[in-house]
């Protein structure tokens, strides 16, 4: 098994604003003109990127949202929770991972437009994962949670919003 700071140093990898560590691993040269997008897009996007994505014990991605589909693959490490409020208010945990006979997913999508945030399941060592996002990840499609809208919109899920925003 292999330490946080060796996937760190070997991968590359960067502080990612909603917390834990990533590296663009794959931008496809083609990209979709705007007009051919929704409307919810501010411009051209790639048709697909890919990250590596790393979280540490302590460490949690805060409630965000992206414009796009994203699919998530586990790699390594202990399962990752990931929990979604989708539109309407519902919400679920999807447990990524590799143990299947516990209910965890090796591959799962977060719908664009949903509220995410994830941290490793037993916060004990860390969660190494993929997400491949089509249309192409782009900052301008990233919108990270603010404590009190999220509580309005919410508040039915009060404290796990407090739990997993940092603003």
């Amino acid at each position: 098994m292999f330490t946080v700071e060796q996937l760190v140093a070997f991968y590359k990898l960067e502080p990612h604003p909603e917390g834990g560590f990533y590296k663009e691993t794959y931008r496809s040269k083609e990209t979709i003109e705007q007009a051919g997008l929704p409307q919810r897009f501010s411009g051209d996007r790639s048709f697909s990127t890919a990250i590596y994505f790393l979280l540490p014990a302590g460490h949690f991605s805060a409630f965000h949202r992206i414009q796009s589909d994203e699919l998530w693959h586990f790699y390594a490490g202990e399962p990752l929770h990931i929990y979604v409020i989708n539109e309407q208010g519902k919400s679920s945990i999807i447990t990524l991972g590799a143990d299947i006979l516990k209910g965890e997913t090796m591959q799962a999508v977060v719908v664009a437009g949903c509220w995410f945030a994830s941290r490793p399941v037993n916060n004990t060592g860390y969660s190494f994962v993929g997400c491949t996002v089509s249309p192409g990840f782009d900052f301008a499609d990233f919108e990270l949670a603010k404590t009190s809208e999220l509580m309005q919109l919410y508040p039915q899920h009060g404290e796990l919003i407090q739990s997993l925003c940092r603003q």
